[in-house]
């Protein structure tokens, strides 16, 4: 069975909305970007909710030169939006899981390949969170406090029990905390 892991982005104070430009993908920081394609390369799908991935593909894909490698990343992973009215996601190895998003992702949980990742999308990560699909968080967490936004582990979420599988810092100040759900 292959892995599903939520890879999110987020304050000290446990945000993963940017409601400030606390986060900034395109910046070049080379240990960070080593860890993002090291998890890239173990991954061969993305699964987003709709509004992440109209805004990844109003970005990425017109973005010339990058540096930062995700746009040829993006580009080239299959890609799964969960989506109850869209119907042709205009990019390329993309799909739309329009049915029903439990039995969806457990499909594609069974299928062989690489892990699954999730980011952004924090609607569809409670959905998952809740149904006990997610297999491990990976959190990338920034040396901010934004003092509001949603979270990925709200009040009123059951949240599984978690097992700390390893940590690494980054020399932006970013912290990465990777948890086994148990």
């Amino acid at each position: 069975m292959r892995t599903l892991a939520i890879t999110q982005n987020m304050t000290l104070d446990g945000s993963i909305e940017m409601l400030t430009n606390w986060f900034d993908p395109t910046v070049e920081a080379p240990d960070l970007m080593a860890e993002s394609h090291r998890q890239d390369a173990e991954a061969d799908a993305l699964l987003v909710g709709r509004q992440t991935f109209e805004d990844f593909r109003g970005f990425w894909p017109h973005q010339a030169n990058d540096a930062t490698g995700i746009t040829e990343y993006l580009n080239t992973v299959d890609k799964y939006v969960v989506s109850h009215t869209m119907t042709d996601p205009e990019w390329q190895n993309s799909t739309v899981l329009s049915g029903d998003v439990i039995e969806n992702v457990t499909a594609l949980k069974n299928a062989d390949g690489k892990d699954i990742v999730v980011t952004g999308s924090i609607s569809l990560c409670h959905t998952l969170i809740v149904a006990g699909l997610v297999d491990e968080y990976r959190l990338f967490v920034y040396p901010t406090v934004q003092g509001s936004g949603r979270r990925l582990f709200p009040a009123g979420l059951e949240i599984p029990s978690l097992r700390l599988e390893d940590t690494k810092s980054f020399e932006l100040g970013v912290s990465l905390l990777r948890y086994r759900a148990l």
